[in-house]
């Protein structure tokens, strides 16, 4: 779908071989979210005005089709990986005390967090029910893996924030739990909604897993070398929350001592905009953003080679493109 001459696609070219599907997918969240409670039933059509990029239908859509072909399952799968990722943001927002999400106001901002914990946890339970109405024991298998694994990363991103120790095995675990488990998810379920063979159902799988960490790493990347933009977020603001990624854990083990000592002192204490200019320059001498780079690639690289195991088409190749997506954007 792409060639080293050709630039970047965008999401929008990557998603054409589902655009029909995708829409009829909208459809289906929609009616998914419907609540006979009026406020919960406002609370939900607000939840599906903040439309975003919907990066996790579309995997759930295209691996469905590259694995053999959409069925009424997939767009019960891709409601339940929504869901879910609509109801942890919920809680983030809460947690993070935001005040915005995707360019309107956050639920806890209007309606207050008691309500916006409680939208959360009923997201949770449709998407759950969602599934059980229909015996998808596959999808809830999947997903409560998934839940399970970011509650934990999440807890222990926290723990190494108020540390301040983080090294790179933790930080990999920590983006493998919090992004990699759901972006795997969303391909294992869109395998087993076309009913694909086990080798099928366990390269997507692994699919997943590693473009989710490609796409984090990426992400983190974004705070010392990308714009504010879709991501929404101001260069170095990873810093200013005292969050230690992969450009300055590498950078930290490879600076001289009196240089690391600065830096870890600044990100203790909220480092200013001027300071994180500071910090985005060392991590760049002492070779961080170099190597998350090269690690993103890697992973970059594995999620291609897992694909081999799924028949040429144009999901697959669409699968390919976003792998690429994800390694080149720059906000």
């Amino acid at each position: 779908m792409t060639t080293a001459t050709e630039p970047i696609l965008s999401l929008d070219r990557i998603k054409e071989p589902i655009d029909a599907e995708l829409k009829a997918f909208d459809k289906f969240f929609r009616e998914a979210m419907r609540s006979k409670v009026g406020l919960v039933d406002l609370v939900a059509r607000y939840v599906v005005r903040q439309k975003g990029k919907r990066v996790r239908p579309i995997l759930v859509l295209l691996s469905a089709k590259a694995s053999g072909g959409l069925t009424e399952a997939t767009f019960r799968g891709a409601t339940l990986v929504e869901i879910l990722h609509t109801a942890t943001l919920v809680h983030d927002d809460v947690v993070d005390e935001a005040d915005t999400r995707r360019g309107l106001a956050s639920i806890n901002a209007i309606w207050k967090n008691k309500v916006a914990v409680l939208m959360g946890d009923f997201l949770l339970a449709r998407g759950l029910l969602l599934a059980l109405e229909h015996k998808d024991y596959g999808f809830l298998h999947s997903t409560s893996r998934a839940v399970q694994r970011m509650s934990e990363g999440e807890l222990l991103q926290i723990q190494k924030t108020r540390q301040l120790n983080n090294d790179e095995e933790t930080y990999l675990k920590i983006i493998a739990d919090k992004t990699a488990s759901l972006f795997s998810t969303c391909t294992e379920i869109g395998a087993l909604s076309a009913q694909a063979g086990p080798v099928v159902q366990v390269a997507m799988r692994a699919y997943g897993e590693s473009v989710g960490m490609a796409f984090q790493i990426r992400d983190d990347l974004l705070d010392y070398v990308g714009r504010r933009g879709v991501l929404g977020k101001p260069v170095g603001l990873d810093m200013k929350e005292k969050k230690l990624t992969l450009p300055l854990i590498v950078a930290l083990r490879n600076a001289p001592r009196t240089d690391g000592s600065r830096a870890l002192n600044l990100i203790r204490n909220g480092a200013s905009r001027k300071e994180r200019t500071w910090l985005v320059d060392f991590a760049e001498r002492n070779g961080g953003i170099r190597y998350a780079l090269e690690k993103g690639s890697a992973y970059a690289a594995e999620a291609q080679g897992h694909l081999e195991a799924v028949p040429p088409s144009e999901a697959r190749d669409a699968l390919r493109a976003f792998v690429d997506f994800v390694l080149r954007r720059d906000r």
